[in-house]
């Protein structure tokens, strides 16, 4: 079982694009010289009576290359905080990040905004686009504060214009743009700059239901097209599941647990994390990779490790095998408990 503040390394060969060790973002008077002197272990509602509001409590964690870390937590948590500490829009008040080995609260404004322009790609819940430029100029606009001539940033927001669906739509003003369009604007805007990192702050929570589907759909496709490093904001638990590899859920500014979604429904940290998840179809979350014993055999037709145990309900009710092999491409991997999967099937494990 992961316990609170525990990284977990998904892609354990690359060195960790976003690395933060016990950070701290405290609101409140001196707050760096309230926190030097805090008693150790000083609960969030202890901080609190003391006058002050621990927006970030003591977190670390890793975001690895073309990692999606999806955070998420009910409204207070403490999530918008942390994303904004990754790019140093809030200074933290302890702790240390740093962003490709580089520890950022060592920068200087010059270096700061400079990497936030060359490194960073940044998409907020409210599309801020200027409503006086068309959406060709809009998605051009940071590059032309970065000094880019006319030509060179033309070409560069026509081309993102495409990756996003928007062509024939260039002259467009955004009053004359649906809302997930209005999105898609937004979202080639931080594309523009071919960022390394991208930093999305519930992008799609002001969209209704059906957009907000066809914006995850178009998302993921993005995603698989530029392997970007993404940290997403949600405080929508079945979005999570649809794009994480791995989900952060925060609690009064702490991180419960972060693991991948699989883990976080079968093997909760916390009695607050099994609660958030406790209605959650775990058979269209939980993988056979999860449910795998390393060294077990099994005999006829192997199913995928990354297949959901939702996808194979059908084998799983027709089988009579105790154990079935699984696979990780031609890789043999172990073999897993059809009695445990057909517990996942229905609700009973």
């Amino acid at each position: 079982m992961l316990g609170a503040n525990e990284t977990v390394d998904l892609m354990t060969s690359d060195v960790p694009v976003i690395s933060s060790k016990n950070v701290w973002k405290i609101f409140g008077d001196n707050p760096g010289g309230y926190l030097s002197r805090m008693p150790a272990g000083h609960s969030y509602d202890d901080i609190r009576a003391d006058g002050y509001i621990a927006g970030v409590k003591d977190v670390s964690i890793e975001v690895s290359k073309g990692e999606m870390l999806v955070i998420m937590g009910l409204s207070g948590s403490g999530k918008s905080t942390l994303v904004r500490c990754f790019s140093r829009l809030h200074d933290i008040t302890g702790g240390t990040i740093e962003v490709e080995g580089q520890d950022i609260m060592s920068l200087s404004e010059k270096d700061l905004i400079e990497l936030r322009r060359s490194k960073m790609g940044m998409v907020f819940q409210s599309f801020g686009l200027l409503p006086h430029r068309t959406v060709l100029d809009n998605i051009a606009f940071p590059l032309e504060m970065r000094g880019q001539n006319r030509h060179d940033r033309r070409a560069r927001a026509l081309e993102v214009i495409e990756l996003v669906g928007l062509e024939g739509r260039e002259n467009y003003f955004p009053r004359e743009l649906s809302g997930g369009q209005q999105q898609r604007v937004g979202i080639a805007r931080s594309l523009a700059i071919e960022p390394d990192i991208w930093f999305l702050d519930e992008p799609f929570s002001a969209l209704d239901p059906l957009i907000r589907r066809e914006m995850q759909d178009e998302f993921l496709r993005l995603q698989d097209m530029l392997g970007k490093t993404i940290v997403f904001i949600t405080h929508d638990f079945d979005e999570a599941l649809r794009l994480a590899d791995r989900i952060a859920i925060m609690k009064d500014g702490a991180v419960e647990q972060c693991a991948t979604p699989d883990q976080i429904v079968m093997k909760p940290a916390t009695e607050y994390v099994r609660k958030f998840t406790e209605d959650i179809d775990k058979s269209r979350v939980v993988r056979a990779s999860l449910l795998v014993q390393p060294g077990a055999t099994g005999d006829g037709m192997p199913v995928s490790a990354s297949a959901t145990i939702h996808d194979l309900a059908a084998i799983l009710v027709a089988d009579t095998r105790e154990m079935i092999p699984v696979v990780d491409g031609d890789k043999a991997i172990g073999a897993m408990s059809r009695q445990h999967a057909l517990k996942v099937l229905v609700g009973t494990s």
